[in-house]
């Protein structure tokens, strides 16, 4: 003899990764875009001036978005790294970091104003432990990456997605602008 089913009564489950679909937030969750095409663009710049003009007649940019499609991450070499490059930078960032250190050192210190002593500690610590990190993270690296980079995430093209109550107008306002010549120093 089996159990009877009973139906079952769905509850919905709150969470604080839930997107409240309050107009302007973004889903706090990774969500696929929505909406029309309203244009297409080759570079960002391009979709920005866009929606800027957008914005200019009153459109209600709240339901655009820029989407990049086909993303890739550029990796630009900007130097190659040797062993003076990597203590010098150490070197700069601990005086920093010692810097900060000492002068805080001295804004709790009991005596008035600021001391010497403190700030150059502070300056002398710093610079030590930065050439010690910079050397042990870059001689532990064996010369597998003996180049600096910057990284920059990209996409082939940039569309302009609008909530399609609006994208006729969207379209149309994209259009006039397209006709006008594109002024480079807006």
């Amino acid at each position: 003899m089996g159990r009877s089913a009973r139906p079952t009564e769905v509850v919905p489950v709150t969470s604080p990764f839930a997107n409240p679909n309050r107009p302007g937030v973004p889903p706090r969750l990774p969500t696929p875009p929505t909406g029309w095409p309203i244009g297409s663009y080759a570079t960002y710049e391009e979709a920005q001036r866009a929606v800027d003009h957008l914005a200019a007649e009153d459109f209600p940019v709240q339901e655009v978005m820029i989407v990049g499609v086909d993303l890739m991450l550029v990796e630009r070499i900007t130097g190659k790294l040797t062993w003076s490059r990597v203590l010098m930078t150490g070197a700069a960032s601990g005086a920093w970091f010692g810097l900060f250190v000492g002068l805080l050192l001295t804004l709790f210190s009991p005596e008035p104003g600021v001391t010497v002593g403190p700030v150059l500690t502070g300056l002398i610590t710093g610079v030590f432990f930065g050439l010690v990190f910079a050397a042990v993270g870059y001689g532990s690296a064996r010369g597998k990456r003996d180049f600096q980079s910057a990284s920059q995430l990209v996409a082939n093209r940039y569309d302009v997605l609008c909530h399609p109550k609006s994208a006729e107008k969207g379209r149309d306002l994209l259009a006039r602008l397209a006709m006008r010549p594109v002024n480079p120093s807006s």
